[in-house]
């Protein structure tokens, strides 16, 4: 019984310390939830194991699962062991505390005024991070609606204002055929610490027809010449290829023209115009095969009366899209991570085998490398590729790479840069975001708060938001960083009560920043702390990722997904599969939701124990 007072009254101790730093946050009453988390941070700070082995020796509550109500807890579990002692403990009632039912509801509560109440019988919401096609085909967005998306994520860092108002609008109308409401968060770009542009390949592109098996010529290369803008990709595709030309140049084409040239070989071919396009464009076939390059020179030849070709004019061709150079990352090479915004390159080896220049590739947010040092732990594309500093100059930084693939692993451009621990003093809002921020207030129901790590993070976006008349636009505050993490609570306590709070645990970029092996754990954490302050969870990056994006399902993903139903959202990223992941989803949420809620089994009949 001593123990138990005594543990009381340190956790009571403990969260006044808490909630004085927080005084000017809360100039009139506490909010209960504010006062909760302060009474359960104390509360874990403490070794509890001795103290739930005796109570759980007694058939009590050995506190496990005391989150959302946890002075209530402690002073029910007081009262029945007074109870059973003969020694009845006066004062219980003195704190203010939520109390069970109160505490189960505010989180539910919170959850539905935040992202609206879930679809069908499913507890649990499912976020759909809408891609660019989103904006020209409704029927996508129709369709993620009817296999039960509840929220819609609009990523400020792809596509701009005009798509991201078409996918609102086709969401919009979903809603109305429908009849039910789907929320939109749109996420903040934050700095976008990412790998830079890539140099392309030289545009340089063989073009062949198709042969037997003996070498003969059965179908002549079909070649589509079309209008500069076009947004196709040039690569061969059943045979054909496609190329640009101004369109005033496409018009005065005629069906009997020919394009002679010589190949880079310096081999004469001819290119022969067959018919015009259905929508534009002209196509022409080649009946031998050719290496063209963008300094290859066509000229056009036409029949004169007498049939006679004549050269009416020269041109070149133009390459509708560039393939960007490969480079590839092996453990123990060098990458030059530069300051200026220059396209990346591989490195580049002599005759003799040895290196000439090492690989390079800029920063997006060149500033951040100013204050990196030696011996600075350097992660790409969520921790496919690692290194670490091995030395800084004018240009930016040398990286020595120490984890990749064994056979190497390819160097992409907009991957995201991560650089665990370093304090890189960056404005938490890029100007950006500013910008973004004034789509975000007319036309969203939430914003994500991208990099967020401080209290005074979460100020500045608040004032922001005021300023643009969004103090009712709810927040989902994205913990992707070790500082987030370690600021968690007071994250959380400087935004109770002036806005809708929610928090987002960005997996991937947390386990690049605080280690893999810990993220087991550390999601826990996260649950149990935002419990705590009654605050909706969303569960994000890799949810059936690759059922997303390959049509295929793993079983370590399935478990994953059915741990996700433990917060109150699970987010998935875009892939060509979405719409199977997210019926996939749905069906494992719903089951699972008959088994577990939040810590707690739920004991329902099980047919394996049927007489």
């Amino acid at each position: 019984m001593a123990g138990l007072q005594n543990l009381r009254t340190e956790v009571l101790l403990g969260a006044h310390r808490r909630l004085e730093r927080f005084s000017r946050d809360y100039p009139g009453e506490v909010p209960l939830s504010a006062r909760n988390l302060a009474h359960y941070l104390a509360f874990r700070s403490l070794d509890l194991r001795p103290i739930q082995r005796g109570l759980a020796r007694q058939g009590l509550s050995s506190l496990g699962r005391t989150e959302a109500h946890v002075l209530a807890s402690i002073n029910q579990v007081t009262r029945l062991l007074g109870q059973l002692t003969g020694r009845p403990v006066a004062g219980l009632e003195d704190e203010l505390a939520i109390d069970y039912d109160t505490g189960e509801t505010t989180l539910r509560d919170n959850a539905d005024q935040l992202f609206g109440p879930p679809s069908g019988p499913r507890e649990v919401r499912i976020m759909v991070t809408l891609p660019s096609a989103a904006a020209v085909n409704p029927q996508l967005v129709m369709e993620l609606m009817e296999e039960g998306m509840d929220c819609a994520r609009i990523n400020c860092a792809h596509d701009d204002a005009q798509a991201w108002s078409a996918m609102i609008g086709h969401l919009r109308a979903a809603e109305a055929q429908l009849g039910r409401r789907c929320t939109v968060l749109m996420d903040l770009g934050g700095h976008k610490l990412r790998t830079g542009p890539l140099e392309f390949k030289p545009a340089i592109t063989h073009i062949k027809p198709r042969r037997n098996l003996l070498g003969r010529v059965t179908e002549p290369a079909h070649v589509h010449l079309l209008p500069e803008g076009t947004g196709q990709d040039p690569v061969q595709a059943r045979g054909q290829y496609a190329f640009s030309l101004p369109q005033a140049t496409l018009d005065g084409l005629q069906s009997v023209d020919e394009l002679r040239f010589r190949d880079t070989r310096g081999k004469a071919r001819v290119l022969r115009l067959v018919e015009p396009l259905p929508k534009g464009g002209w196509l022409a076939t080649l009946d031998q095969g050719a290496y063209v390059s963008d300094e290859t020179e066509f000229v056009l030849k036409r029949p004169d009366a007498n049939g006679h070709r004549s050269p009416v004019l020269s041109l070149r061709l133009g390459w509708l899209t560039r393939e960007p150079v490969n480079i590839r990352l092996y453990k123990g090479a060098l990458l030059h991570l530069t300051r200026d915004p220059v396209p990346g390159r591989p490195a580049l080896v002599d005759d003799q085998g040895r290196l000439a220049r090492c690989a390079r590739i800029a920063c997006s947010a060149p500033e951040a490398l100013d204050l990196l040092e030696v011996g600075q732990a350097v992660w790409i594309d969520d921790g496919k590729i690692g290194g670490r500093v091995e030395s800084v100059d004018a240009s930016g930084v040398m990286v020595r790479i120490t984890h990749c693939r064994p056979q190497g692993s390819r160097l992409r451009a907009d991957k995201g840069l991560n650089f665990p621990g370093a304090r890189l003093n960056l404005p938490p809002l890029s100007p950006q975001d500013m910008k973004d921020l004034d789509f975000v207030v007319a036309h969203a129901d939430l914003v994500g708060y991208s990099f967020v790590e401080s209290r005074q993070d979460m100020v500045v976006l608040m004032d922001e938001l005021a300023r643009r008349g969004g103090a009712g636009l709810g927040v989902v505050a994205k913990i992707e960083t070790g500082r987030a993490l370690e600021n968690l609570s007071e994250i959380i306590l400087a935004t109770l009560g002036r806005h809708r709070l929610g928090v987002m645990i960005a997996r991937g970029d947390l386990a690049v920043e605080i280690g893999g092996e810990r993220l087991a754990e550390i999601q826990e954490e996260i649950l149990w702390l935002c419990e705590a302050a009654h605050v909706p969870v969303i569960w994000a990056t890799q949810v059936l990722e690759t059922l997303a994006r390959s049509g295929t399902i793993s079983r370590p993903e399935i478990t994953d997904a059915a741990m996700a139903g433990r917060a109150e959202c699970v987010m998935l990223n875009k892939g060509p599969y979405i719409l199977e992941a997210v019926h996939t989803l749905n069906d494992i949420l719903v089951r699972m939701q008959a088994h577990q809620h939040k810590k707690s089994s739920q004991l329902r009949a099980l047919r394996l124990c049927a007489d």
